[in-house]
């Protein structure tokens, strides 16, 4: 059996497809991977040795620019390429996991008669999964509580895949990685894969309070100008290899709320603070996610509007002072097997 897997942009949404890969893989699938040209998919995929295309593919914009009339056209030319491709790899079925990239593979995947099975991260669908609905066969969703209107495929409740390195992540050595004492707890604190510009100018401007209590470790993201080290602040471009045990060593993580995020630090039960892009810089599904977990108790929200140095330092504060509350409300959290179901939807579309 031969399973073709789409998706891109950034790291949330390539990082989950490799978790279902990897089950896939043990099941014996042959697995190939359609991905952007210039994105950072290839990167993420190269140590799976799973074979690379690289297709054109333009972002999927919802405010009117002159951009949108320059990615129609490479839209179109990935829809082309994506047909060659699937004609001449012949996968059995498609896992698409959404971004920009997953478009074009999922309409040839259509035309070319080849189910479709994709993946809805967020709490309501983003528009590469929007535009995709009426070409895939099964969608799977992060949230129980996702709604997709006017879908007429089959809606499956999955959970978001989770690697297996995170959930096998270890402490003293994300500790000896960091080059981190085992005395002062960790704060740590992440943008995602692209970094948050925002979220990096608090902790530059909180770094002093901050560091009164905390040894801290700030994913900056790699498209962003490295911060300086000093004693008890570790700076970050990305981290891939080793994440499970940077995540396991911290104490206490600042995030964005993006879906894969949240669910990670859900199936660790680790503390945390969020903090959702807001609607003038997205669609508003992270203002959602927060929402959704605020409201199970699980997470503390600081909304970006009000996010400074001296409010960032407030509220890790705040979180710390109920972690008893927090951990108790996550430990109640049941963490569905993801991975393993998206994998055993993809074989039925084969059988």
């Amino acid at each position: 059996m031969h399973i073709l897997i789409t998706g891109g942009g950034s790291a949330g949404h390539v990082t989950p497809a490799l978790a279902v890969a990897d089950v896939l893989r043990e099941r014996g699938a042959k697995l190939s991977y359609v991905g952007s040209n210039s994105g950072l998919e290839a990167r993420l995929v190269a140590p799976r040795k799973i074979d690379y295309y690289g297709i054109s593919g333009g972002k999927l914009r919802r405010y009117v620019s002159l951009q949108n009339l320059l990615d129609v056209g490479r839209v179109v030319r990935g829809i082309f390429q994506a047909w060659c491709l699937l004609g001449r790899l012949r996968p059995d079925v498609v896992f698409s996991k959404g971004g920009f990239v997953a478009f074009p593979v999922v309409l040839a995947a259509w035309m070319r008669r080849i189910p479709v099975v994709a993946h809805e991260s967020d709490f309501s669908p983003g528009l590469a999964n929007r535009l995709s609905q009426p070409f895939v066969d099964v969608m799977c969703a992060s949230f129980a509580q996702t709604v997709l209107s006017g879908f007429k495929g089959r809606l499956v409740h999955t959970g978001s895949p989770i690697r297996r390195s995170l959930l096998e992540g270890d402490a003293a050595e994300g500790r000896r990685r960091l080059g981190l004492a085992a005395e002062a707890p960790i704060l740590l604190v992440t943008g995602g894969s692209l970094g948050a510009t925002d979220l990096n100018r608090a902790v530059e401007e909180g770094l002093p309070e901050l560091l009164k209590r905390w040894q801290v470790v700030h994913v900056y993201g790699a498209d962003n100008s490295a911060p300086e080290p000093q004693p008890g602040y570790v700076p970050l471009p990305y981290v891939d290899d080793g994440w499970g045990d940077v995540l396991a060593a911290a104490d206490l993580v600042v995030s964005r709320a993006g879906a894969n995020a949240l669910f990670e630090l859900l199936a660790l039960g680790k503390l945390h603070l969020l903090v959702p892009l807001p609607a003038t810089a997205s669609r508003g599904d992270q203002i959602e996610n927060a929402a959704f977990a605020r409201s199970a108790g699980f997470s503390e929200v600081l909304r970006n509007e009000a996010l400074t140095g001296a409010a960032l330092a407030d509220a890790v504060l705040a979180v710390w002072a109920q972690r008893s509350e927090r951990e108790r409300a996550m430990a109640e959290f049941e963490l569905p097997d993801a991975a393993n179901t998206i994998a055993g939807l993809l074989m039925e579309q084969i059988s």
